[in-house]
């Protein structure tokens, strides 16, 4: 047994072509932490939360991350704080995955 819950949730998630999947690693009262893994071409799509911070993790690949009126391409390992009702999401632009967990707290 082990305390991690990336890689299991993970192991499974193969998105192809524009295609995005995703896992739930943490649901408590307080916090939601998900990943998203995004095939080429695939994307979150910009929006917000207006009640909660949220924080990206690029854990693999190069994702070109939105907020606001901003893009910018980024490199793993990284950390994006998306401050209460930025909006925010990501893309990938390359011809590999690309990881990025997502934190979501207070949980509204």
């Amino acid at each position: 047994m082990t305390l991690d819950r990336y890689a299991d949730a993970v192991s499974d998630l193969n998105p192809g072509e524009g295609s995005v999947e995703t896992a739930e690693l943490v649901v408590t009262d307080d916090v939601l932490v998900k990943v998203f893994v995004l095939g080429p071409g695939g994307e979150i799509s910009p929006h917000e939360h207006a009640d909660a911070t949220n924080v990206f993790h690029v854990i693999e690949g190069e994702p070109t991350v939105i907020r606001d009126e901003e893009a910018e391409t980024l490199a793993a390992p990284a950390v994006v704080l998306n401050e209460r009702g930025a909006i925010h999401g990501a893309r990938n632009e390359t011809d590999g995955r690309v990881v990025i967990t997502a934190s979501l707290c207070p949980l509204p």
